[in-house]
């Protein structure tokens, strides 16, 4: 009979993650070491690969994990069935909360993912597009003719552009915080949209 994990594999295995997600971000990802790993961790290097068999398997899990996680928060918020509106504000909301606890995840699947195997590289890089498609159908949504000028997702990526460098200069200890910063992006946004005019070539070919 196979032997079962020891209690709290799991919690160590996330604990490992944490600790590299974290070293990544600050020093990238080929200036860190397996050693500096099991140093931060507190493990030995033996006990840090019986976890992970290497560094890329460390950045899949990190990259993935974090990815496959925007992914199920949009599936989440579309399944609501809520008004166009209401809908694109819960999907920033839930997107800049979940970057709250995720910023040195959210600086690896940035930067580090044109480091993997090319397999796992498109393999993420196809859930990125799936989670700006989800994005892309909801501001189409509150603005239909972006869309017949395929101009949604260049929107998106604007709307990105907003939320995905918050931790660059946002401070922990700072007056403002993610929760209350998700309304203000979908304002900001919300406020500029319907000023947005349909390029005359945009929407010729549209």
């Amino acid at each position: 009979m196979a032997r079962g994990r020891a209690a709290g594999y799991d919690d160590q295995r996330e604990a490992i993650v944490a600790h590299a997600a974290e070293l990544f971000a600050r020093q990238g990802y080929h200036a860190t070491s397996m050693n500096q790993l099991a140093e931060a961790t507190g493990l030995s290097k033996a006990t840090l690969y019986h976890y992970y068999k290497d560094k890329d398997a460390l950045l899949v899990h990190i990259a993935d994990g974090h990815v496959s996680r925007l992914q199920a928060l949009v599936s989440e918020v579309r399944a609501l069935g809520l008004k166009p509106q209401a809908q694109f504000r819960e999907l920033v909301r839930r997107i800049v909360e979940e970057y709250a606890d995720a910023q040195h995840a959210h600086r690896v699947l940035t930067e580090d993912v044109k480091f993997l195997p090319a397999a796992d590289r498109q393999r993420i890089l196809d859930k990125e597009r799936e989670v700006v498609a989800g994005f892309a159908a909801a501001v189409a949504a509150l603005r239909p003719e972006l869309k017949d000028a395929a101009l949604a997702t260049p929107m998106t990526m604007l709307l990105f552009g907003m939320i995905n460098w918050m931790f660059t200069w946002m401070k922990p200890e700072g007056a403002l915080d993610h929760q209350a910063l998700a309304p203000m992006v979908a304002d900001l946004f919300l406020g500029g949209l319907p000023a947005v005019r349909v390029p005359v070539a945009a929407a010729v070919v549209g």
